[in-house]
Protein backbone atom coordinates (compact mmCIF):
# COMPACT_ATOMS: atom_id res chain seq x y z
CA UNK A 1 0.00 0.00 0.00
CA UNK A 2 1.08 3.58 -0.67
CA UNK A 3 0.58 6.35 1.88
CA UNK A 4 0.33 10.13 1.65
CA UNK A 5 1.51 12.05 4.71
CA UNK A 6 0.43 15.61 5.46
CA UNK A 7 3.75 17.22 6.34
CA UNK A 8 3.74 20.63 8.00
CA UNK A 9 7.39 20.54 9.01
CA UNK A 10 6.61 20.31 12.73
CA UNK A 11 7.19 17.63 15.36
CA UNK A 12 3.89 15.77 14.96
CA UNK A 13 3.75 15.50 11.17
CA UNK A 14 7.45 14.64 10.94
CA UNK A 15 6.96 11.82 13.43
CA UNK A 16 3.97 10.71 11.39
CA UNK A 17 6.22 10.56 8.35
CA UNK A 18 8.82 8.52 10.19
CA UNK A 19 6.10 6.10 11.28
CA UNK A 20 4.67 5.78 7.75
CA UNK A 21 8.11 5.11 6.26
CA UNK A 22 8.78 2.42 8.87
CA UNK A 23 5.44 0.77 8.08
CA UNK A 24 5.21 1.14 4.29
CA UNK A 25 8.76 1.80 3.14
CA UNK A 26 10.20 5.02 1.72
CA UNK A 27 9.29 4.15 -1.88
CA UNK A 28 5.62 3.84 -0.93
CA UNK A 29 5.32 7.23 0.80
CA UNK A 30 4.57 10.65 -0.67
CA UNK A 31 4.21 13.88 1.31
CA UNK A 32 2.04 16.98 0.95
CA UNK A 33 2.77 20.39 2.45
CA UNK A 34 0.28 23.24 2.33
CA UNK A 35 0.66 27.00 2.26
CA UNK A 36 -2.39 28.68 3.75
CA UNK A 37 -1.15 32.23 4.32
CA UNK A 38 0.52 31.40 7.63
CA UNK A 39 2.93 33.81 9.31
CA UNK A 40 5.41 31.00 9.98
CA UNK A 41 6.34 30.09 6.42
CA UNK A 42 9.50 28.60 7.87
CA UNK A 43 7.50 25.43 8.47
CA UNK A 44 7.26 24.94 4.69
CA UNK A 45 11.04 25.24 4.43
CA UNK A 46 11.29 22.67 7.23
CA UNK A 47 8.94 20.31 5.38
CA UNK A 48 11.19 20.46 2.32
CA UNK A 49 14.27 19.68 4.41
CA UNK A 50 12.55 16.73 6.08
CA UNK A 51 11.28 15.33 2.77
CA UNK A 52 14.81 15.63 1.38
CA UNK A 53 16.21 13.90 4.47
CA UNK A 54 13.90 10.92 3.96
CA UNK A 55 14.21 11.12 0.15
CA UNK A 56 10.47 11.14 -0.44
CA UNK A 57 8.41 13.15 -2.91
CA UNK A 58 7.02 16.43 -1.57
CA UNK A 59 3.96 17.99 -3.21
CA UNK A 60 3.32 21.68 -2.54
CA UNK A 61 -0.22 23.09 -2.48
CA UNK A 62 -1.29 26.71 -2.01
CA UNK A 63 -4.69 27.13 -0.32
CA UNK A 64 -4.11 30.67 0.96
CA UNK A 65 -6.94 32.14 -1.14
CA UNK A 66 -9.51 30.19 0.87
CA UNK A 67 -8.40 31.71 4.17
CA UNK A 68 -8.11 35.36 3.12
CA UNK A 69 -11.47 36.14 4.76
CA UNK A 70 -10.37 34.87 8.17
CA UNK A 71 -8.89 37.05 10.91
CA UNK A 72 -7.18 34.08 12.55
CA UNK A 73 -4.09 35.34 14.36
CA UNK A 74 -1.95 32.68 12.66
CA UNK A 75 -2.47 34.26 9.24
CA UNK A 76 -0.10 36.77 7.71
CA UNK A 77 -2.80 39.33 6.87
CA UNK A 78 -4.30 39.30 10.38
CA UNK A 79 -3.70 42.25 12.70
CA UNK A 80 -4.18 40.04 15.75
CA UNK A 81 -1.15 39.16 17.84
CA UNK A 82 -0.34 35.50 18.41
CA UNK A 83 -1.01 34.75 22.10
CA UNK A 84 2.10 34.20 24.21
CA UNK A 85 0.71 31.76 26.76
CA UNK A 86 -0.33 28.13 27.13
CA UNK A 87 -3.43 26.80 25.40
CA UNK A 88 -5.00 26.19 28.81
CA UNK A 89 -4.76 29.88 29.66
CA UNK A 90 -5.99 30.85 26.22
CA UNK A 91 -9.04 28.61 26.52
CA UNK A 92 -9.97 30.15 29.86
CA UNK A 93 -10.64 33.39 27.99
CA UNK A 94 -12.44 31.81 25.02
CA UNK A 95 -15.60 30.49 26.77
CA UNK A 96 -15.59 27.19 24.90
CA UNK A 97 -14.56 28.59 21.52
CA UNK A 98 -11.38 27.49 19.72
CA UNK A 99 -8.19 29.48 20.31
CA UNK A 100 -7.38 32.46 18.07
CA UNK A 101 -4.79 30.42 16.15
CA UNK A 102 -7.46 27.97 14.99
CA UNK A 103 -7.62 28.29 11.19
CA UNK A 104 -11.26 27.76 10.08
CA UNK A 105 -11.74 24.09 9.14
CA UNK A 106 -8.10 23.89 8.08
CA UNK A 107 -7.66 20.16 8.59
CA UNK A 108 -10.93 19.47 6.79
CA UNK A 109 -9.67 21.35 3.74
CA UNK A 110 -6.22 19.78 3.98
CA UNK A 111 -7.64 16.27 4.17
CA UNK A 112 -10.13 16.83 1.35
CA UNK A 113 -7.38 18.17 -0.90
CA UNK A 114 -5.07 15.37 0.17
CA UNK A 115 -7.76 12.81 -0.67
CA UNK A 116 -7.90 13.92 -4.29
CA UNK A 117 -4.11 13.92 -4.60
CA UNK A 118 -3.77 10.60 -2.77
CA UNK A 119 -6.23 8.88 -5.13
CA UNK A 120 -4.40 10.32 -8.15
CA UNK A 121 -1.09 9.04 -6.76
CA UNK A 122 -2.44 5.55 -6.07
CA UNK A 123 -2.40 5.86 -2.28
CA UNK A 124 -4.75 3.92 -0.03
CA UNK A 125 -4.18 5.87 3.17
CA UNK A 126 -3.55 9.42 4.39
CA UNK A 127 -1.58 10.05 7.57
CA UNK A 128 -1.80 13.26 9.59
CA UNK A 129 -0.44 14.24 12.98
CA UNK A 130 -3.44 15.38 15.03
CA UNK A 131 -3.01 14.63 18.73
CA UNK A 132 -4.96 14.83 21.98
CA UNK A 133 -3.21 17.92 23.42
CA UNK A 134 -4.38 20.06 20.49
CA UNK A 135 -7.94 18.75 20.69
CA UNK A 136 -8.19 19.24 24.47
CA UNK A 137 -10.69 21.85 25.60
CA UNK A 138 -11.80 22.42 21.98
CA UNK A 139 -8.59 24.36 21.22
CA UNK A 140 -8.44 22.82 17.75
CA UNK A 141 -11.67 20.88 17.11
CA UNK A 142 -10.36 19.55 13.81
CA UNK A 143 -7.73 17.60 15.75
CA UNK A 144 -10.25 15.57 17.74
CA UNK A 145 -10.93 11.85 17.41
CA UNK A 146 -14.57 12.59 16.55
CA UNK A 147 -13.49 14.78 13.65
CA UNK A 148 -10.99 12.17 12.46
CA UNK A 149 -13.65 9.45 12.50
CA UNK A 150 -16.16 11.61 10.61
CA UNK A 151 -13.63 12.65 7.96
CA UNK A 152 -12.45 9.08 7.57
CA UNK A 153 -15.97 7.91 6.89
CA UNK A 154 -16.63 10.72 4.40
CA UNK A 155 -13.38 10.14 2.52
CA UNK A 156 -13.83 6.37 2.48
CA UNK A 157 -17.34 6.66 1.04
CA UNK A 158 -16.45 9.52 -1.29
CA UNK A 159 -13.46 7.63 -2.69
CA UNK A 160 -15.51 4.57 -3.54
CA UNK A 161 -14.04 2.69 -0.58
CA UNK A 162 -10.50 3.19 -1.90
CA UNK A 163 -9.01 5.58 0.64
CA UNK A 164 -8.87 5.95 4.42
CA UNK A 165 -7.31 8.49 6.75
CA UNK A 166 -5.40 7.69 9.89
CA UNK A 167 -4.32 9.93 12.76
CA UNK A 168 -2.06 7.54 14.69
CA UNK A 169 -1.48 10.06 17.48
CA UNK A 170 -5.05 11.27 17.94
CA UNK A 171 -5.21 9.80 21.46
CA UNK A 172 -1.56 10.56 22.28
CA UNK A 173 0.05 13.44 24.16
CA UNK A 174 2.90 15.38 22.57
CA UNK A 175 5.21 13.82 25.14
CA UNK A 176 4.41 10.37 23.79
CA UNK A 177 4.82 11.53 20.17
CA UNK A 178 8.32 12.83 20.91
CA UNK A 179 9.14 9.56 22.70
CA UNK A 180 8.09 7.64 19.59
CA UNK A 181 9.98 10.01 17.30
CA UNK A 182 13.17 9.69 19.28
CA UNK A 183 12.94 5.91 18.93
CA UNK A 184 12.40 6.33 15.18
CA UNK A 185 15.32 8.79 14.99
CA UNK A 186 13.15 11.50 13.43
CA UNK A 187 15.38 14.49 12.46
CA UNK A 188 13.82 16.92 14.91
CA UNK A 189 16.74 19.31 14.34
CA UNK A 190 15.16 20.08 10.94
CA UNK A 191 11.65 20.76 12.23
CA UNK A 192 9.94 24.07 12.97
CA UNK A 193 6.98 24.60 15.32
CA UNK A 194 6.89 28.27 16.38
CA UNK A 195 3.94 30.31 15.14
CA UNK A 196 6.15 33.35 14.70
CA UNK A 197 8.22 33.33 11.53
CA UNK A 198 11.35 34.79 13.08
CA UNK A 199 14.92 33.50 12.87
CA UNK A 200 14.58 31.62 16.16
CA UNK A 201 11.53 30.19 17.98
CA UNK A 202 9.86 32.67 20.34
CA UNK A 203 9.55 30.07 23.11
CA UNK A 204 6.35 31.73 24.32
CA UNK A 205 3.50 30.83 21.94
CA UNK A 206 1.30 27.83 22.70
CA UNK A 207 3.01 25.47 20.29
CA UNK A 208 6.49 26.49 21.47
CA UNK A 209 5.51 25.84 25.08
CA UNK A 210 4.07 22.42 24.21
CA UNK A 211 7.20 21.50 22.27
CA UNK A 212 9.59 22.60 25.02
CA UNK A 213 7.62 20.62 27.61
CA UNK A 214 7.41 17.48 25.45
CA UNK A 215 11.18 17.25 25.01
CA UNK A 216 11.83 18.13 28.66
CA UNK A 217 9.41 15.42 29.81
CA UNK A 218 11.43 12.93 27.76
CA UNK A 219 14.61 14.06 29.48
CA UNK A 220 16.28 15.40 26.32
CA UNK A 221 17.11 18.78 24.86
CA UNK A 222 15.19 19.87 21.78
CA UNK A 223 17.78 19.33 18.98
CA UNK A 224 16.34 22.25 17.00
CA UNK A 225 17.21 24.63 19.85
CA UNK A 226 20.60 23.34 20.96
Amino acid sequence: MKALVLLSGGVDSSTCLGLAIEKYGRKNVVTLTVSYGQKHTKEIEAARKIADYYQVELIYLDLSKIFEYSDCSLLEHSKQEIPKETYVKQLEKRYGKPVSTYVPFRNGLFLSSAASIALSKGCGIIYYGAHSDDAAGNAYPDCSSAFQEAMNQAIYIGSGNQLKIEAPFVMWTKKKIVQEGLALKVPYELTWSCYEGDEKPCGKCGTCIDRINAFAENGVCDPANV
